[in-house]
């Protein structure tokens, strides 16, 4: 079963529920009902000029290409435009969830004293909670017995930091990337992309955590990728269309918000039961497959942008066919602090996330997304619609470079604290600033 949205605010259409034929394998029993935008339990039938409204079409259909038939068929017939929930997701009809192995065997060359990190390079220390997740990696390695002792060789150089996006792998927020961590391999047509798991919920290494037992914890999760992922996979890659489309007609970014999406990666991958509920018991688990599956349409949809992070001191994007990074100094996102903690103690905007926000979803999908929009209102444009036709290319859907910066791009990202106990502080969004474009 698929649900399928769109959103449109053309006069005079009359939606009613109907019985159609769509052109696949199967004929299809589809129900269509129009509601305002926000109040999922009220009808109108009429739609009128201004209000916006969501429009969710059910259908019955088993298999990947019952649902691409469908939306194909919804596009026609129901006023689908390239701004629309199906649309979005259909650009990740060719993206799919492939493997997964170690860094040292997806990227052999790379050398394991190198770690990578999220964003543009850094040029001097890295911000606490990068120095956090590269001490943490370095004892997984067993490089150093202690995150004192790892410090210590990372400032003395033993050790380098690069960043992520320039070796194809994408990671969240702080989390560094060593050579025996899992990742997942991510393909599209002409691209392959990587991503780490992540090994815990909150705290975690993404966060900057000193946790003792996030090497166990890591270690626990390249056993579950070995035994129970890698099989699956190579019985059954996962397509990333289903899974992007399952986030967005539930109201869910798929960046600040995965819950949706993780629940239909977890069906999608056969699994047994119990290894199931490891997936479940992580909502994030589905966010870095969905960066990469992100990063990988930026390369293959020809965009100008092709990466974009920050790595809490700095936050920038790479254009296709240049190897520099266009960079302006990272501010804290704008939200929702948590108790005890002062804006005084927030962090720059870090993370590879950005590319999701780049390639059309996250703060350019606020519109499909009512509870996310309403926590942030104070930060938001009051034109999210306006927003995103604004910033998004038409051919592509994702962000473009020309004729910018009229709009911010809006990215919703975690924020984290400076100080060396680093951590989860708050929740918002990331407006960049005008001259990121133009410097």
């Amino acid at each position: 079963m698929h649900q399928l949205g769109a959103f449109i605010t053309k006069k005079g259409h009359r939606i009613v529920k109907s019985d159609r034929t769509a052109p696949c394998s199967k004929a299809c029993s589809a129900e269509v009902v129009a509601m305002p935008y926000g109040e999922p339990n009220a009808k109108a039938p009429q739609i009128n000029k201004g209000t916006i409204y969501a429009v969710h079409l059910t259908v019955k259909s088993t298999t990947q290409a019952d649902h691409r038939a469908h939306c194909a068929f919804f596009k026609k017939r129901h006023c689908m435009d390239l701004f629309s929930i199906t649309d979005i997701a259909s650009r990740f009809d060719s993206i799919a969830w492939t493997g997964v192995g170690l860094r040292s065997e997806l990227l052999p060359t790379l050398p394991a004293t190198t770690l990578l990190h999220a964003g543009p390079p850094l040029h001097n220390a890295p911000p606490h909670a990068i120095l956090n997740s590269a001490c943490q990696a370095m004892v997984f390695e067993g490089m150093a017995c202690s995150m004192a002792e790892a410090a210590s060789l990372l400032e003395a150089g033993h050790v380098q930091l690069a960043p992520a996006q320039d070796f194809g792998v994408v990671t969240p927020l702080a989390q560094v990337v060593s050579a025996s961590m899992p990742m997942a391999r991510l393909e599209g047509k002409q691209t392959t992309r990587l991503a780490p798991f992540i090994e815990a919920g909150v705290p975690a290494l993404r966060f900057g955590s000193t946790m003792p037992d996030a090497p166990a914890r890591l270690r626990m999760m390249g056993l579950f990728a070995q035994h129970a992922l890698a099989p699956a996979l190579a019985q059954k890659p996962v397509t990333m269309a289903p899974i992007v489309l399952a986030g967005l007609t539930h109201g869910q970014d798929c960046h600040a918000q995965t819950d949706a999406a993780n629940t239909a990666l977890t069906a999608a991958v056969q699994l047994d039961t119990a290894d199931q509920s490891v997936l479940r018991s992580y909502p994030a688990f589905v966010l870095p497959i969905v960066m990469a599956a992100c990063s990988v349409w930026l390369h293959d949809s020809g965009s100008d942008i092709v990466a974009a992070a920050g790595n809490g001191l700095e936050f920038g994007f790479k254009r296709r066919g240049f190897s520099g990074w266009h960079v302006v100094q990272a501010t804290p996102p704008q939200g929702i602090l948590l108790p005890g903690h002062t804006w005084q103690n927030a962090l720059g905007a870090i993370g590879d996330s950005a590319v999701v926000d780049f390639a059309g979803l996250g703060g350019q999908a606020l519109v499909f997304c009512p509870d996310l929009a309403k926590a942030y209102a104070a930060h938001l444009p009051a034109d999210l619609h306006a927003q995103r036709k604004a910033v998004l290319d038409k051919a592509t859907g994702n962000v473009r470079i020309n004729g910018m910066p009229t709009h911010p791009i809006l990215v919703n990202l975690a924020i984290l604290g400076q100080g060396p106990d680093s951590g989860l502080i708050g929740r918002g969004i990331y407006h960049t600033p005008p001259n990121l474009f133009t410097v």
